[in-house]
């Protein structure tokens, strides 16, 4: 902070990375057109377009991934060797962080939305019943119960590196945030062979439409969530994190365990009372 005289808030050096990540999204979004109406760009070019699909999406995904890399060493850097990140920083942090996942239960709730709609007044495409006739669902208590219970024990998991940090003992903490990247891999496993096996297709309906987009989108959250406290073993493992400065492990924390939430949600209505 000396760097900026008495002032207690972290003044952001000058970064590249927002533009590089505007270029990532765009051409990201470009592909994703392309990929959905690869005439787009003219008959001539239609035919070598189709054929490659969404591949044509990786160039923005790379770059996006090298965004996020580059930008986050970035921010670990000014965090733990220019020591930028103050208390009053961190709590700045905590609001960006909070604010985020109240957009990501907002996310969701257009989901959980249109899943009651469709189950609480049926219609007659699904012959005013729930679930649909001809849809044939899963057993709740059969794979989504083993991972609901792989989901809430990676969240005690996750909680006890987090005493385990806050008491510094960071070699136990390492450990436990490895059992949790651990259990997030099998969760991510085995929702792959349940969607394998799945007795309807995604544009069967309104109910295979919804349950994949909830549960899909959920999945999608676990492997980020996965990520997230992988980065951070590989942090704690090293030794950046101090017992009362860790704010990149709580924001891991915080996520992981909305991710909890959220599959509880999904296990308790789209499982349980909209699979019966």
């Amino acid at each position: 902070m000396s760097k900026h005289g008495n002032n207690p808030y972290h003044l952001v050096e000058p970064s590249g990375w927002p533009a590089v990540g505007a270029v990532a999204a765009f051409l990201m979004a470009f592909g994703m057109v392309l990929s959905m109406h690869p005439e787009a760009l003219g008959a001539g070019l239609e035919p070598m377009l189709a054929s490659l699909g969404y591949w044509k999406t990786v160039p923005g995904l790379l770059l996006a991934i090298v965004t996020m890399v580059g930008w986050w060493r970035d921010v670990i850097d000014e965090a733990t060797v220019q020591k930028l990140h103050g208390k009053i920083v961190q709590i700045g942090l905590r609001y960006g962080m909070t604010l985020f996942i109240a957009s990501e239960v907002m996310f969701f709730s257009a989901f959980f939305w249109a899943f009651f709609d469709a189950a609480l007044y049926p219609k007659e495409a699904t012959g005013l019943v729930w679930p649909p006739e001809g849809i044939t669902t899963f057993d709740a208590f059969e794979l989504p119960f083993l991972n609901t219970l792989i989901l809430l024990t990676s969240g005690f998991t996750v909680t006890w590196a987090h005493h385990d940090i806050r008491e510094g003992k960071m070699g136990h903490a390492t450990k436990m945030l490895g059992i949790t990247v651990l259990l997030g891999a099998c969760f991510t496993a085995l929702q792959a062979f349940e969607y394998g096996h799945a007795p309807f297709g995604f544009q069967d309906g309104i109910y295979p439409t919804t349950f994949f987009l909830a549960t899909g989108f959920h999945g999608f959250h676990v492997i980020v969530g996965t990520i997230f406290p992988a980065v951070c073993w590989w942090r704690c493992a090293r030794g950046d994190f101090e017992p009362d400065h860790h704010f990149g492990f709580e924001a891991a924390a915080w996520y992981w365990h909305f991710v909890d939430v959220v599959w509880l949600f999904l296990f308790i209505f789209v499982y349980v009372w909209g699979g019966g």
